[in-house]
C-alpha cells in the first residue's frame, strides 16, 4: 500500500523529510500559507496546497507532520481540524509534531533530556509546551514528538550573514546552544516512521553544545574573512526575540534517537556541518 504524508506547514525541515521519502514512493501533500511556497514544496517531491485556503482531505492518509507555529491559544491545525483527526485517530500509523528545546527553559548550562519536566519561560516555549500536551491528549492518536535546537543547513546559516557583513559575535560568559542540522532531522523523522513508538518524546541536536560565537568564528575561518567583532552580550541591541534566546542556557542530550532509532549523526558537530555547506552539501 502507498504511503501517504500529509504535512502542515511544509516548510525548510519537511522539505528535506519529502525530499527522501518521494523518491521511495510515497505520495506527500505539504501545505503552505501562500503561493509563493509552493514552488519550492513542489521541488521537494510534494503537491502544495494552501492553507489555510484549500479544503483538505485526509482520507488514505497514513501519516501526519505538524510544523505549523503555534499561538497562545495552541496549535493552529487542531484549532481548525482537531474533531476530524481524533475521528480519524485509528487510521494514521504516525503522527510527528515538531516542537523545540525551548519548552525546557534555563538550566543555567545544565544538562537535559527526555525525561527533563518541562519549564518554559519564553513564550515560543510555553506556546510549542501548550500544542505538545493538545496533540498528546487525543485518544488513540499515535503522536511522536520531536524537540528540535537551532536548525541550520544549506541557504540557512552563517555564511550569507557573514559576507553581507554587520555579523557580530555576542559573548555572554558559559552560554552555550544546541543545534541540528536539516539532513539529521529529516533522517530523525525517517527513522521514526519506520519504527513508530506512540507517547515518544525525541531531543533532536547534535552531539557538541557551544558557545554561538565559536560557530561564528569557524564559519569565518572557513570563508577567510576578518573575525567579526565582540560584543558584550549586556551591551547588545538585540531584539526581544532575540535576547530571550539568551536568558536559556542548557545542553541537550541526543541518546535516545541514538539508542531507540539507530540514528549516526551525519553532521554530529558544527564544524562538520559547517565544512559540509562549505562544499555545496
Amino acid at each position: 500500500m502507498t504511503k501517504t504524508l500529509f504535512s502542515f506547514g511544509h516548510g525548510y525541515s519537511a522539505q528535506a523529510l519529502s525530499r527522501k521519502l518521494a523518491p521511495k514512493g510515497w505520495k506527500i501533500f505539504g501545505t503552505t500559507r501562500d503561493l509563493e511556497g509552493t514552488g519550492a514544496i513542489r521541488a521537494s517531491g510534494a503537491e502544495p496546497l494552501i492553507w489555510p485556503g484549500d479544503a483538505l482531505n485526509l482520507d488514505g492518509v497514513t501519516h501526519l507532520l505538524i510544523s505549523t507555529a503555534p499561538d497562545e491559544a495552541g496549535d493552529p491545525v487542531l484549532a481548525a481540524l482537531g474533531d476530524e483527526i481524533a475521528k480519524r485517530s485509528s487510521q494514521f500509523d504516525w503522527v510527528g509534531y515538531l516542537s523545540t528545546t525551548a519548552v525546557y527553559g534555563d538550566h543555567q548550562g545544565g544538562w537535559v533530556d527526555e525525561d527533563t519536566p518541562p519549564t518554559p519561560t519564553a513564550k515560543r516555549g510555553r506556546w510549542r509546551m501548550l500544542a505538545e500536551e493538545q496533540w498528546s491528549a487525543i485518544p488513540g492518536l499515535p503522536v511522536h514528538i520531536f524537540r528540535l535546537a537551532g536548525i541550520y543547513g544549506p541557504g540557512r546559516g552563517p555564511f550569507s550573514k557573514l559576507k553581507r557583513g554587520g555579523l557580530r559575535r555576542i559573548i555572554k560568559p558559559g552560554q552555550v546552544f544546541s543545534r541540528i542540522h536539516v539532513e539529521d532531522i529529516a533522517q530523525i523523522l525517517e527513522a521514526s516512521m519506520m519504527k513508530p513508538n506512540p507517547g515518544s518524546i525525541y531531543n533532536v541536536c547534535d552531539d557538541e553544545p557551544v558557545p554561538p560565537q565559536d560557530v561564528i568564528g569557524y564559519a569565518a575561518e572557513l570563508q577567510g574573512l576578518p573575525l567579526p567583532p565582540a560584543v558584550r552580550f549586556d551591551d547588545a541591541d538585540l531584539t526581544p526575540m532575540a535576547r530571550s534566546f539568551y536568558n536559556e542556557n542548557k545542553r541537550v542530550r541526543n541518546d535516545r534517537i541514538k539508542e531507540e532509532l539507530g540514528i549516526d549523526l551525519i553532521y554530529p558537530n558544527y564544524r562538520i556541518g559547517l565544512e559540509a555547506l562549505m562544499k555545496g552539501k
